[in-house]
């Protein structure tokens, strides 16, 4: 239908917004900036519109503001769905959690800036909020991309009934996550460092977030050994071009930031490497769960579809 090929292509949009506006997270915490506003949300310095702001003031103003944009696209995102497909349809379904998700996405956002977790703050709770800001943010990721191919007439995932497969798919899934994770805390730590100016002679806290920095990079291989797994059940399990390519995207995009992030540690966390380091995490992490999404699809569904089994994002499949 029409219809919902207006609306997957929609879904697509709101994922490429929710993208950026995490990019523009993480610019506002590597530049120092998340402190811009004071420990005033939802206003700005107590101001609807700061007079005379400062760099760092308009820095997170401006994620603030796209923030609510990505909100406002998400709950459209919701409507549309609960108007376009019935009730169980998988579309509508990935759509109603990533509100949910989006919400506690909105949640942390606004406890970061009211507990002061921003800037120069040395702590160990902002180390865990960090880490759990990084989890919810990527299964957000996760929903926004599955109502998008699950609207373009993809089968919807299922656990029930899959045997081996599911048990199959978790690794790489959970290790992305635990990974993610991982690079939130170890990004704080450059912040800190980098940014802030803070040594870590003058800080315990500071001086064990930078002795976490090697296990970092041990874990991305561990984990890029359960992505690979994942990656050939799936191709395994559905021998279909789109799956293919996904996982070929997987592996190249896996390669690609374990070198970035060579790159990233040897001249000391730049701001631009940062963000594309993370970037590019973001669409491993999209790409896993799709291709996870078509191994755990049920199977009388898939062989159903599966004459539309190449229909992809452009994006995607580039």
């Amino acid at each position: 239908m029409a219809e919902h090929r207006g609306f997957a292509r929609y879904a697509w949009g709101v994922l490429a917004i929710n993208l950026g506006v995490i990019l523009w997270g993480a610019f506002v915490r590597a530049t120092g900036s998340g402190a811009g506003c004071g420990s005033h949300w939802p206003l700005c310095n107590g101001q609807v519109i700061p007079r005379e702001p400062a760099v760092e003031t308009l820095i997170e103003l401006s994620h603030r503001l796209t923030s609510g944009l990505a909100l406002l696209a998400v709950i459209a995102l919701l409507i549309w769905a609960r108007r376009a497909f019935p009730k169980g349809h998988g579309a509508r379904w990935a759509a109603g959690w990533s509100m949910a998700f989006m919400v506690v996405e909105a949640l942390v956002g606004a406890g970061l800036v009211l507990l002061e977790y921003t800037a120069s703050n040395v702590s160990v709770a902002r180390a865990y909020w960090m880490a759990g800001h990084l989890v919810n943010t990527f299964i957000l990721l996760a929903f926004l991309a599955l109502t998008a191919w699950l609207a373009a007439g993809n089968p919807r995932p299922r656990l029930r009934g899959q045997g081996a497969a599911a048990w199959l798919a978790a690794p790489g899934l959970l290790g992305m996550l635990v990974l993610g994770a991982s690079g939130g805390v170890t990004a704080l730590g450059d912040t800190l460092v980098y940014t802030a100016g803070i040594s870590p002679e003058d800080s315990p806290i500071v001086a064990q977030l930078v002795a976490l920095r090697i296990y970092h990079p041990i874990l991305a291989f561990v984990v890029g050994g359960l992505v690979a797994i994942t990656a050939l059940a799936a191709v395994k399990r559905r021998r279909t071009q789109q799956v293919r390519r996904l996982a070929w995207a997987i592996g190249a995009l896996y390669v690609a930031q374990l070198i970035l992030g060579a790159v990233n540690v040897a001249l000391k966390a730049p701001v631009p490497v940062q963000l594309l380091h993370l970037f590019l995490s973001n669409l491993i992490w999209i790409a896993l769960v799709l291709v996870s999404s078509e191994a755990l699809a049920q199977p009388a569904a898939r062989q159903a579809a599966e004459p539309s089994a190449d229909r992809v994002s452009p994006s995607l499949a580039a």
